[in-house]
């Protein structure tokens, strides 16, 4: 109870206990609380548990994150960052820019983009989980003045961030991994088809195993179920289609 209520002193959890046939004093409930180093209500009543800001913010919660891609160039293999942007409660995801060199202007207007008025993808999204990259400082001051709450990460500590790095996880392991890029056309092409696969047809085990942007298919006994691909096969899915 002390755990799920910061703000329930002894008493209250003493009332609390009572309610469902348990008996203590509120001496007894502060005792047991301090032999597992739980603070009285005042001090942990000042901390926010990870698990409790993240349910508290859930509908307008998102992440953001680089990853990076060799490419190969007339100049030979350049390193290109692709920013991602995700939305945790729908696990939508959005693909903000490819560059080889992010600056600070080009991170800028990614952010910007974003927050545009008519079509940011960031517009219903009030908190912002980022790490402490540096190329992330310009981004995060463009949603700041946006009114966004900007959350930057503690140093090495990906699973605070795990939503988007499960995302980055399956881009590479289905897509990315699997592909040698001539061009920065192909490695968008790549990003394209992977982002309508993830979006309207693979199943995520995060949303009760269902499809973000599902369709439904035909609903007949004389339809034929049909093994689509995208990227010359390598991203598969299954499709009803009427006889």
């Amino acid at each position: 109870m002390a755990k799920e209520n910061p703000t329930w002193g002894y008493d209250r959890i003493q009332g609390a206990l009572k309610n469902v046939g348990v008996k203590l004093s509120d001496t007894t409930v502060g005792n047991i609380l301090r032999e597992h180093r739980i603070e009285p209500a005042p001090d942990r009543g000042k901390r926010t548990t990870w698990k409790t800001f993240l349910n508290a913010h859930w509908e307008v919660l998102g992440a953001a994150d680089f990853t990076t891609v060799e490419v190969w160039t007339r100049k030979g293999l350049v390193t290109y960052y692709v920013l991602v942007v995700i939305k945790l409660s729908s696990r939508r995801v959005e693909v903000v820019g490819i560059t080889p060199n992010p600056g600070a202007s080009w991170v800028r207007q990614a952010a910007r983009n974003l927050v545009d008025t008519d079509e940011g993808f960031l517009n219903d999204t009030r908190h912002l989980l980022l790490d402490r990259d540096k190329k992330f400082l310009p981004f995060a001051g463009v949603l700041k003045s946006a009114d966004m709450n900007i959350v930057f990460l503690p140093p090495r500590s990906p699973n605070l961030n795990a939503y988007i790095e499960r995302f980055m996880r399956s881009m590479k392991s289905e897509c990315l991994n699997n592909i040698v890029f001539f061009g920065e056309n192909s490695l968008r092409r790549a990003l394209t088809e992977f982002g309508q696969h993830y979006h309207n047809e693979r199943n995520h085990q995060g949303l009760d195993n269902n499809v973000i942007d599902f369709h439904e298919s035909v609903n007949s006994t004389e339809a034929h179920v049909q093994c689509r691909e995208r990227l010359r096969g390598m991203l598969k899915y299954y499709h009803c289609d009427a006889a």
